[in-house]
Protein backbone atom coordinates (compact mmCIF):
# COMPACT_ATOMS: atom_id res chain seq x y z
CA UNK A 1 0.00 0.00 0.00
CA UNK A 2 1.52 3.24 -0.86
CA UNK A 3 2.52 5.39 1.98
CA UNK A 4 1.66 2.30 4.68
CA UNK A 5 4.31 3.55 6.66
CA UNK A 6 3.31 6.89 7.17
CA UNK A 7 0.76 7.88 10.11
CA UNK A 8 -0.94 11.19 10.93
CA UNK A 9 -2.31 12.29 13.95
CA UNK A 10 -5.41 13.06 11.59
CA UNK A 11 -5.47 9.64 10.74
CA UNK A 12 -5.05 8.43 14.28
CA UNK A 13 -8.61 10.04 14.86
CA UNK A 14 -10.17 9.46 12.19
CA UNK A 15 -9.47 5.74 12.54
CA UNK A 16 -11.85 5.62 15.41
CA UNK A 17 -14.61 7.31 13.34
CA UNK A 18 -18.19 5.65 13.44
CA UNK A 19 -18.15 6.02 8.99
CA UNK A 20 -17.57 3.04 7.56
CA UNK A 21 -15.65 4.83 5.07
CA UNK A 22 -13.38 5.80 7.76
CA UNK A 23 -13.19 2.46 10.17
CA UNK A 24 -13.51 -0.24 7.54
CA UNK A 25 -10.70 -2.48 7.05
CA UNK A 26 -8.35 -2.01 4.24
CA UNK A 27 -8.61 -5.62 3.31
CA UNK A 28 -9.01 -4.95 -0.84
CA UNK A 29 -11.11 -6.66 -2.64
CA UNK A 30 -9.42 -6.11 -6.18
CA UNK A 31 -8.38 -9.61 -7.83
CA UNK A 32 -4.50 -10.02 -6.86
CA UNK A 33 -1.97 -9.90 -9.83
CA UNK A 34 -0.50 -12.97 -8.82
CA UNK A 35 -1.55 -16.05 -7.09
CA UNK A 36 1.62 -15.59 -4.87
CA UNK A 37 1.74 -13.90 -1.51
CA UNK A 38 3.42 -11.61 -0.23
CA UNK A 39 5.51 -12.74 3.60
CA UNK A 40 4.46 -9.65 5.40
CA UNK A 41 0.98 -9.40 3.77
CA UNK A 42 -0.81 -10.00 6.81
CA UNK A 43 1.22 -7.38 8.88
CA UNK A 44 0.15 -5.16 6.24
CA UNK A 45 -3.50 -6.15 6.90
CA UNK A 46 -3.10 -5.57 10.42
CA UNK A 47 -1.16 -2.35 10.30
CA UNK A 48 -3.04 -0.62 7.54
CA UNK A 49 -6.21 0.61 9.79
CA UNK A 50 -4.35 3.53 11.22
CA UNK A 51 -3.16 4.87 7.59
CA UNK A 52 -6.68 4.06 5.94
CA UNK A 53 -7.37 6.46 3.39
CA UNK A 54 -4.32 8.71 4.17
CA UNK A 55 -5.36 12.52 3.44
CA UNK A 56 -2.42 13.52 1.51
CA UNK A 57 -1.77 14.87 -1.93
CA UNK A 58 0.09 12.66 -4.13
CA UNK A 59 -0.70 10.78 -7.08
CA UNK A 60 -2.06 7.30 -7.10
CA UNK A 61 -1.82 4.90 -9.29
CA UNK A 62 -5.48 3.04 -9.86
CA UNK A 63 -5.79 -0.41 -11.76
CA UNK A 64 -7.66 -0.81 -14.88
CA UNK A 65 -9.51 -3.88 -14.82
CA UNK A 66 -12.13 -5.29 -18.42
CA UNK A 67 -15.35 -6.68 -17.72
CA UNK A 68 -14.06 -10.19 -17.57
CA UNK A 69 -11.97 -8.89 -14.39
CA UNK A 70 -8.42 -9.10 -15.38
CA UNK A 71 -6.24 -6.68 -15.10
CA UNK A 72 -5.46 -4.66 -18.43
CA UNK A 73 -3.35 -1.57 -17.35
CA UNK A 74 -2.83 1.22 -15.14
CA UNK A 75 -3.74 4.75 -14.90
CA UNK A 76 -3.09 7.92 -12.71
CA UNK A 77 -5.35 9.85 -10.45
CA UNK A 78 -3.36 13.21 -9.22
CA UNK A 79 -5.85 15.67 -7.24
CA UNK A 80 -5.48 18.59 -5.20
CA UNK A 81 -5.68 17.21 -1.47
CA UNK A 82 -5.52 18.96 1.83
CA UNK A 83 -2.53 18.99 4.09
CA UNK A 84 -2.93 16.63 6.49
CA UNK A 85 -3.05 19.60 9.26
CA UNK A 86 -6.12 20.84 8.06
CA UNK A 87 -8.28 17.79 5.64
CA UNK A 88 -10.05 16.30 8.78
CA UNK A 89 -11.68 19.88 9.55
CA UNK A 90 -12.44 20.96 5.79
CA UNK A 91 -14.17 17.42 4.65
CA UNK A 92 -16.50 17.96 8.23
CA UNK A 93 -17.27 21.40 7.23
CA UNK A 94 -18.16 20.40 3.97
CA UNK A 95 -20.49 17.17 4.63
CA UNK A 96 -21.73 19.09 7.92
CA UNK A 97 -23.09 21.80 4.95
CA UNK A 98 -24.52 18.93 2.73
CA UNK A 99 -26.43 17.10 5.60
CA UNK A 100 -27.59 20.99 6.69
CA UNK A 101 -28.71 21.74 3.62
CA UNK A 102 -30.60 19.11 2.56
CA UNK A 103 -33.00 19.89 5.62
CA UNK A 104 -36.52 20.84 4.32
CA UNK A 105 -37.07 23.21 7.76
CA UNK A 106 -40.64 22.44 7.40
CA UNK A 107 -41.60 21.45 10.59
CA UNK A 108 -44.51 23.38 12.52
CA UNK A 109 -45.89 23.36 15.68
CA UNK A 110 -48.78 25.05 17.68
CA UNK A 111 -48.89 27.28 20.50
CA UNK A 112 -50.96 27.26 22.61
CA UNK A 113 -52.32 30.95 20.92
CA UNK A 114 -52.74 29.16 17.78
CA UNK A 115 -54.72 25.84 18.91
CA UNK A 116 -58.29 26.40 17.83
CA UNK A 117 -61.10 26.65 20.47
CA UNK A 118 -60.16 27.08 24.49
CA UNK A 119 -61.89 29.88 24.74
CA UNK A 120 -64.32 29.06 27.13
CA UNK A 121 -62.96 28.42 30.92
CA UNK A 122 -63.99 24.15 31.47
CA UNK A 123 -65.52 24.51 34.94
CA UNK A 124 -65.68 26.90 37.55
CA UNK A 125 -62.69 28.46 39.19
CA UNK A 126 -63.73 26.86 42.72
CA UNK A 127 -65.81 24.31 44.65
CA UNK A 128 -64.61 21.36 42.10
CA UNK A 129 -61.73 19.92 43.93
CA UNK A 130 -59.96 19.84 40.99
CA UNK A 131 -56.83 21.93 40.02
CA UNK A 132 -58.11 25.25 38.26
CA UNK A 133 -58.29 25.61 34.53
CA UNK A 134 -58.48 28.82 31.97
CA UNK A 135 -58.42 26.49 28.95
CA UNK A 136 -58.67 23.23 27.57
CA UNK A 137 -55.55 24.46 25.20
CA UNK A 138 -53.32 24.75 27.87
CA UNK A 139 -50.18 22.59 27.13
CA UNK A 140 -50.38 20.42 29.92
CA UNK A 141 -53.11 18.82 28.53
CA UNK A 142 -53.28 16.94 25.45
CA UNK A 143 -54.35 18.27 22.32
CA UNK A 144 -53.16 21.55 23.71
CA UNK A 145 -50.17 23.97 22.73
CA UNK A 146 -46.44 23.56 22.21
CA UNK A 147 -44.09 25.06 24.53
CA UNK A 148 -41.03 26.03 22.42
CA UNK A 149 -42.00 23.85 19.39
CA UNK A 150 -40.43 23.88 15.97
CA UNK A 151 -41.25 26.14 13.97
CA UNK A 152 -40.06 26.65 9.50
CA UNK A 153 -37.13 28.24 9.76
CA UNK A 154 -34.05 28.21 6.91
CA UNK A 155 -31.29 25.78 7.46
CA UNK A 156 -28.24 26.21 5.01
CA UNK A 157 -25.23 27.83 5.83
CA UNK A 158 -22.50 28.72 3.29
CA UNK A 159 -19.36 27.43 2.30
CA UNK A 160 -16.79 28.79 -0.21
CA UNK A 161 -16.90 27.18 -3.54
CA UNK A 162 -12.99 26.46 -2.99
CA UNK A 163 -13.34 24.93 -0.31
CA UNK A 164 -15.54 22.61 -0.87
CA UNK A 165 -13.77 21.36 -4.37
CA UNK A 166 -11.09 20.62 -1.97
CA UNK A 167 -12.98 18.78 0.21
CA UNK A 168 -14.47 16.16 -2.68
CA UNK A 169 -10.76 16.25 -3.93
CA UNK A 170 -9.48 15.44 -0.56
CA UNK A 171 -11.93 12.58 -0.59
CA UNK A 172 -11.55 11.11 -3.64
CA UNK A 173 -7.51 10.93 -3.27
CA UNK A 174 -7.73 9.18 0.14
CA UNK A 175 -9.37 6.69 -1.06
CA UNK A 176 -7.43 6.19 -4.11
CA UNK A 177 -4.17 6.72 -1.77
CA UNK A 178 -5.57 4.05 0.34
CA UNK A 179 -6.39 1.23 -2.42
CA UNK A 180 -9.84 1.44 -1.99
CA UNK A 181 -10.23 2.62 -5.64
CA UNK A 182 -10.33 1.26 -8.87
CA UNK A 183 -11.04 2.13 -12.79
CA UNK A 184 -13.29 -0.27 -14.75
CA UNK A 185 -13.82 -0.29 -19.00
CA UNK A 186 -16.25 1.10 -20.76
CA UNK A 187 -19.37 -2.41 -20.51
CA UNK A 188 -21.38 -0.64 -22.88
CA UNK A 189 -21.57 -3.06 -25.07
CA UNK A 190 -22.05 -6.09 -22.55
CA UNK A 191 -25.94 -5.36 -21.79
CA UNK A 192 -26.88 -3.95 -25.58
CA UNK A 193 -29.15 -6.60 -26.25
CA UNK A 194 -30.95 -4.95 -22.29
CA UNK A 195 -30.94 -4.18 -18.88
CA UNK A 196 -30.17 -7.14 -16.65
CA UNK A 197 -29.45 -6.93 -12.84
CA UNK A 198 -27.68 -10.11 -12.64
CA UNK A 199 -25.24 -9.42 -14.58
CA UNK A 200 -24.52 -6.40 -13.12
CA UNK A 201 -23.99 -8.37 -9.92
CA UNK A 202 -21.54 -11.10 -11.85
CA UNK A 203 -19.88 -8.57 -13.09
CA UNK A 204 -19.05 -6.86 -9.51
CA UNK A 205 -18.17 -10.07 -8.19
CA UNK A 206 -15.62 -10.55 -10.87
CA UNK A 207 -13.92 -7.14 -9.40
CA UNK A 208 -13.70 -8.16 -6.17
CA UNK A 209 -16.85 -6.45 -4.84
CA UNK A 210 -19.12 -7.49 -2.70
CA UNK A 211 -22.37 -6.84 -3.54
CA UNK A 212 -23.87 -6.01 -0.10
CA UNK A 213 -21.07 -3.56 0.70
CA UNK A 214 -22.00 0.06 -0.55
CA UNK A 215 -19.91 1.11 -3.49
CA UNK A 216 -19.73 3.91 -5.81
CA UNK A 217 -19.57 3.60 -9.51
CA UNK A 218 -19.17 7.08 -10.90
CA UNK A 219 -19.06 7.86 -14.78
CA UNK A 220 -19.12 10.95 -16.98
CA UNK A 221 -22.96 9.59 -18.52
CA UNK A 222 -24.18 6.17 -18.43
CA UNK A 223 -26.12 3.82 -21.20
CA UNK A 224 -29.59 3.54 -20.14
CA UNK A 225 -29.50 -0.39 -20.03
CA UNK A 226 -26.58 -0.14 -17.73
CA UNK A 227 -28.55 2.50 -15.68
CA UNK A 228 -31.20 0.00 -15.40
CA UNK A 229 -29.01 -2.91 -14.71
CA UNK A 230 -27.85 -0.84 -11.54
CA UNK A 231 -30.04 1.17 -9.74
CA UNK A 232 -31.95 -2.44 -8.19
CA UNK A 233 -28.51 -2.92 -6.20
CA UNK A 234 -29.17 -1.14 -3.17
CA UNK A 235 -25.72 -0.98 -2.02
CA UNK A 236 -24.31 0.47 -5.19
CA UNK A 237 -24.38 4.27 -5.77
CA UNK A 238 -23.75 5.52 -9.65
CA UNK A 239 -22.44 9.15 -10.36
CA UNK A 240 -22.51 11.07 -12.77
CA UNK A 241 -20.46 14.67 -12.55
CA UNK A 242 -23.85 16.33 -12.04
CA UNK A 243 -24.79 14.33 -8.74
CA UNK A 244 -21.21 14.02 -7.35
CA UNK A 245 -21.06 14.90 -3.66
CA UNK A 246 -19.07 14.32 -0.63
CA UNK A 247 -21.43 11.71 1.19
CA UNK A 248 -21.71 9.33 -1.63
CA UNK A 249 -17.91 9.37 -1.29
CA UNK A 250 -17.51 8.91 2.29
CA UNK A 251 -20.20 6.53 2.58
CA UNK A 252 -19.37 3.89 0.21
CA UNK A 253 -16.72 1.03 0.99
CA UNK A 254 -15.30 1.11 -2.37
CA UNK A 255 -15.03 3.40 -5.39
CA UNK A 256 -14.34 2.58 -9.11
CA UNK A 257 -14.53 4.76 -12.17
CA UNK A 258 -14.00 4.79 -16.14
CA UNK A 259 -11.66 6.01 -17.74
CA UNK A 260 -13.09 9.15 -19.25
CA UNK A 261 -14.33 9.82 -15.36
CA UNK A 262 -10.45 9.74 -14.20
CA UNK A 263 -9.62 12.10 -17.06
CA UNK A 264 -12.80 14.40 -15.89
CA UNK A 265 -11.47 13.93 -12.50
CA UNK A 266 -7.57 14.54 -13.10
CA UNK A 267 -9.30 18.12 -15.18
CA UNK A 268 -11.87 19.22 -12.90
CA UNK A 269 -9.89 18.17 -9.09
CA UNK A 270 -6.01 17.70 -10.30
CA UNK A 271 -3.27 19.21 -8.63
CA UNK A 272 -2.16 21.21 -12.02
CA UNK A 273 -5.83 22.81 -12.61
CA UNK A 274 -5.85 26.61 -11.33
CA UNK A 275 -8.45 27.71 -8.53
CA UNK A 276 -9.06 31.10 -10.79
CA UNK A 277 -9.96 28.70 -13.91
CA UNK A 278 -13.26 28.71 -12.78
CA UNK A 279 -15.99 31.68 -12.79
CA UNK A 280 -18.15 32.53 -10.41
CA UNK A 281 -20.60 32.22 -13.56
CA UNK A 282 -19.69 28.98 -13.82
CA UNK A 283 -22.64 26.46 -13.14
CA UNK A 284 -21.29 24.35 -10.12
CA UNK A 285 -24.56 22.08 -10.25
CA UNK A 286 -22.62 19.52 -9.70
CA UNK A 287 -21.24 19.11 -6.59
CA UNK A 288 -24.37 19.57 -5.15
CA UNK A 289 -27.40 17.77 -4.24
CA UNK A 290 -31.23 17.66 -5.11
CA UNK A 291 -32.29 19.37 -2.15
CA UNK A 292 -29.98 22.12 -2.80
CA UNK A 293 -31.27 22.47 -6.39
CA UNK A 294 -35.01 23.14 -4.83
CA UNK A 295 -34.36 25.31 -2.44
CA UNK A 296 -32.25 26.96 -4.91
CA UNK A 297 -35.91 27.13 -7.14
CA UNK A 298 -37.70 28.09 -4.10
CA UNK A 299 -35.23 31.32 -3.29
CA UNK A 300 -35.35 32.18 -7.16
CA UNK A 301 -39.30 31.96 -7.08
CA UNK A 302 -39.65 33.54 -3.70
CA UNK A 303 -37.44 36.66 -5.07
CA UNK A 304 -39.12 36.78 -8.62
CA UNK A 305 -42.59 37.12 -6.53
CA UNK A 306 -40.82 40.01 -4.17
CA UNK A 307 -39.50 41.32 -7.71
CA UNK A 308 -42.83 41.79 -9.02
CA UNK A 309 -44.91 42.89 -5.63
CA UNK A 310 -42.32 45.54 -6.02
CA UNK A 311 -43.14 46.39 -9.47
CA UNK A 312 -46.97 46.22 -8.55
CA UNK A 313 -46.56 48.74 -5.60
CA UNK A 314 -44.04 51.15 -8.03
CA UNK A 315 -46.81 50.99 -10.57
CA UNK A 316 -49.57 52.02 -7.78
CA UNK A 317 -47.07 54.62 -6.04
CA UNK A 318 -46.93 55.81 -9.95
CA UNK A 319 -51.01 55.99 -10.48
CA UNK A 320 -51.35 57.57 -7.32
CA UNK A 321 -48.97 60.74 -8.13
CA UNK A 322 -50.55 61.01 -11.63
CA UNK A 323 -53.89 61.13 -10.17
CA UNK A 324 -52.45 63.85 -7.75
CA UNK A 325 -51.10 65.84 -10.38
CA UNK A 326 -54.51 65.78 -12.04
CA UNK A 327 -55.85 66.61 -8.98
CA UNK A 328 -53.71 69.73 -9.14
CA UNK A 329 -54.44 70.51 -12.70
CA UNK A 330 -57.81 70.85 -12.44
CA UNK A 331 -58.01 72.90 -9.41
CA UNK A 332 -55.66 75.35 -10.99
CA UNK A 333 -58.05 75.36 -13.91
CA UNK A 334 -61.25 76.20 -11.97
CA UNK A 335 -59.46 78.61 -9.90
CA UNK A 336 -58.28 80.34 -13.63
CA UNK A 337 -61.74 80.48 -14.79
CA UNK A 338 -63.30 81.62 -11.41
CA UNK A 339 -60.96 85.03 -11.74
CA UNK A 340 -62.44 85.28 -15.36
CA UNK A 341 -65.66 85.62 -14.26
CA UNK A 342 -66.34 89.67 -14.61
CA UNK A 343 -68.24 90.92 -11.19
CA UNK A 344 -71.80 92.08 -12.01
CA UNK A 345 -72.82 93.93 -8.77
Amino acid sequence: MPGAGVASPLLLSLSSSSSSFLSSSATSFLPPPSAAVAPHAAFRTKAAVSVLRALRAEAATLPVLSFTGERVGEVTLDLKSAPPSTARAVVHRAIITDRQNARRGTASTLTRGEVRGGGKKPYQQKKTGKARRGSQRTPLRPGGGVVFGPKPRDWSIKINRKEKRLAISTALASAAVAEDAFVVEEFDEAFASGPKTRDFVAALQRWGLDPKQKAMFFATEFDDNVRFSGRNIGSLKMLTPRTLNLYDILDARKLFFTPAAVDYLNSRYGASVSDDYYTDDEDDGEEGTTAEAAQGMLKDGLKQQVIQGEMIQGAKTLKMVALSFHKQDVQSQTNDDQQLIPFTG
